[in-house]
């Protein structure tokens, strides 16, 4: 009998203009443990960046990156499921966390009506690669495009709604250039 490795199937849920969109079961997700949804299309798109894990460069360790920041918002923020909507990583790949149309745990007072989106490294001081930045925007024009995010959308950091330095300087810097960008 001949053995064969293990493989890793990825099924796209949505591609546009290049964006591949890896669904949950393509990087391992758990199960949450509770889901609360919300009505489509949100008003409100926020940016957010990981700080820890860092920046990764290929589809396994963005999966690994996904599988932390997943871990550690449940099992140590006590959360029912990773915070994010997606992760975007340096590999130019999206990844569905909460999804679409599933309550998130990224922004207090957001939670219930955006789409949080996280590109996973330390933007403080440097600047995401291209790709992933091009990622993030198609993701949010595929959003709207399936009617998950209003036309008329706010983009905001995640700065701009709490207490804290996400999504980095750099970065913060970068979105404040894009349309819809909202300084609130």
């Amino acid at each position: 009998m001949k053995m064969y490795p293990q493989l890793l199937i990825v099924v796209l849920i949505g591609t546009a203009s290049g964006l591949t969109i890896i669904p949950r079961d393509g990087w391992n997700a758990r199960s949450p443990t509770n889901t609360q949804y919300m009505s489509n299309p949100v008003p409100y798109v926020v940016i957010h960046h990981s700080e820890s894990p860092g920046a990764c460069y290929t589809e396994a360790d963005c999966i690994k990156a996904m599988q932390s920041m997943q871990n550690y918002h449940m099992d140590s923020n006590g959360w029912a499921d990773i915070g994010y909507s997606f992760g975007v990583g340096s590999d130019g790949n999206a990844y569905e966390g909460r999804g679409w149309s599933k309550v998130g745990a990224h922004a207090p007072g957001y939670n219930s009506n955006s789409i949080g989106i996280c590109l996973i490294g330390n933007w403080m001081s440097d600047l995401p690669p291209q790709n992933q930045l091009d990622a993030v925007q198609e993701l949010i024009q595929y959003g709207v495009d399936e009617g998950m995010i209003s036309g008329d959308y706010e983009l905001v950091g995640h700065r701009e709604v709490t207490d804290t330095d996400c999504p980095g300087d750099r970065l913060f810097s970068e979105i404040s250039t894009w349309d819809h960008f909202v300084d609130m």
